[in-house]
């Protein structure tokens, strides 16, 4: 019966494939488009030919597009009667993230992808359900005991375990992927956090160690999630996981041990008093009656969120910063005033909120190379977009945050330059419009973890900075996207770690 069916797939592919012959052979060379500009739509495929030919670099070639477009939006059509919309038009952003939010959810084509590793947890759901978590979460993020346990969590993890590191790889001269250890650094500290457990993946002993096969395999349900957004033919994934074969196995594999041992830990929780810790899980048990798969939902979606964005973030700025010796100088000499006035760089919430330069950075490294590049919606009902682009019931909708970042009608002709300063008035930080700087969302599904995450980045880059010199091997060349759940360096930041002579600082 299974390859029956599978014959039958296969078949009906192979007759796209011979539409598509005939119709390049038989018809007039004459291209039809359907809102891309110069891209070629085809009957029953629409614009999947383009696509295929150019997912390799989709991010720079819908940036092209967008920019090519006189309001930044353009409609396109997937195999069948899917449409969809893409903008880069700030005034579409707000429109869908903010002013008609209701009509604008993650829908039922983005939660499905994404149900099986995340369930239905504050990232992967709409309506009532989220509402809940979301409140909650909101008043948790908001509390002073929460924001110090982050604070002492993140500093414990760059003493302990990152700068080791880090002075081990100087000691033995030896090449290192950084995107790695940072993406096991957020693993650790996020963990913590949801948690209040260790997975010790960075410099950690075996005694006591969580199972290394939850960290492995929660990498993998990451990946392989992610990998059910870039199928050509978009229901292929399901047949895979019914026939439970290939990617499909391997992710039903993976998201077992996840759940099996997010279970263990919460029934166990359950059990003790949640007085006195801290961790999101404590807090959430605290709350309410919720289910042990309520739990499980939205622990899982909080390490997700902060295992990959923040080590994506500083992956690309270290990148950035092995070019930019100028503006690595004036990050150390920011650094320097505040350890003067301090007499140690034991960095506070105080001490962080006065080094502008370095937050300026490290948003302009977010700008041109935002962790969540690309974000999709599904409108609810039919709807025309503030630059009159109509939006069909149940079409998707994404905005391109990615794109947003090199279009000259939001940042300028310099727009693709690597340039701190545009953040700066007089020397402070100036905040920018969500709706044009969308690397942290916006309107009611705003990124809880935003002040977190800056937190983290700015304690990680000045402790690591002060005391190293990282050089990057291939600094010349564009590293290659790989388009996850977040926009990582594909293969890694390979580097080189150089002990810091004091006199760059003082």
């Amino acid at each position: 019966m299974e390859l029956y069916f599978l014959q039958s797939v296969c078949l009906y592919i192979l007759s796209i494939c011979f539409l598509i012959y005939l119709y390049n052979h038989n018809r007039s060379k004459r291209p039809i488009t359907r809102g891309l500009k110069g891209v070629r739509s085809y009957p029953l495929v629409g614009h999947l030919p383009a696509y295929i030919r150019n997912r390799h670099r989709f991010l720079d070639w819908t940036t092209e597009i967008l920019a090519g477009h006189p309001t930044q939006t353009v409609t396109y059509r997937r195999p069948g009667v899917v449409q969809g919309v893409i903008t880069a038009n700030p005034i579409n952003v707000e429109y869908m993230l903010k002013t008609n939010f209701e009509n604008y959810p993650k829908g039922d084509l983005f939660t499905s992808l994404l149900e099986d590793f995340l369930g239905r947890g504050i990232f992967n759901s709409d309506g009532e359900l989220w509402k809940v978590q979301r409140k909650t979460a909101v008043y948790e993020f908001n509390t002073k005991s929460l924001r110090n346990f982050i604070l002492d969590s993140i500093l414990q993890e760059i003493h302990e375990r990152l700068l080791p590191f880090l002075w081990k790889a100087t000691k033995n001269g030896e090449i290192i992927n950084l995107q790695d250890v940072l993406e096991q650094f957020a693993f650790n500290n996020v963990c913590k956090i949801a948690f209040n457990e260790d997975p010790m993946c960075l410099g950690g002993e075996d005694e006591g160690r969580l199972p290394s096969q939850f960290a492995q395999a929660f990498e993998d349900a990451a990946n392989l999630s992610a990998g059910r957004f870039r199928y050509s033919i978009p229901f292929l994934w399901k047949i895979k996981k019914m026939l439970n074969i290939g990617s499909e196995r391997r992710l039903r594999e993976s998201i077992t041990i996840i759940h099996d041992f997010a279970t263990k830990i919460i029934k166990t929780r359950k059990k003790e008093s949640s007085h006195g810790r801290d961790d999101l899980l404590s807090r959430f048990i605290a709350s309410d009656d919720n289910s042990i798969e309520f739990l499980r939902d939205i622990i899982i979606s909080f390490i997700l969120a902060g295992r990959d964005t923040t080590s994506s973030a500083l992956a690309w700025f270290f990148w950035i910063l092995s070019s930019r010796p100028d503006v690595k100088q004036k990050i150390l000499e920011e650094l320097k005033l505040v350890t003067i006035q301090n007499g140690n760089s034991n960095f506070s919430f105080d001490d962080l909120r006065k080094i502008h330069y370095l937050h300026a950075s490290i948003s302009e490294a977010l700008r041109l190379y935002p962790p969540v590049a690309y974000d999709t919606k599904e409108c609810h009902h039919d709807d025309v977009m503030p630059d009159g682009t109509f939006v069909g019931k149940g079409w998707l909708v994404s905005y391109h945050a990615y794109a947003m970042g090199r279009m000259e009608s939001i940042w300028g002709p310099n727009c693709r330059d690597f340039t701190p300063e545009r953040w700066l008035e007089n020397g402070v930080f100036k905040p920018e419009s969500p709706f044009r700087f969308p690397a942290f969302n916006g309107g009611p599904r705003v990124c809880l973890g935003r002040e977190m995450a800056y937190l983290q980045m700015k304690l990680i880059v000045a402790c690591v900075l002060e005391r190293f010199e990282i050089d990057v091997v291939e600094k010349d060349r564009c590293p290659e996207q790989m388009l996850s759940l977040t926009l990582r360096i594909k293969g890694g930041l390979l580097v080189r770690v150089k002990e810091r002579c004091m006199d760059e600082i003082h």
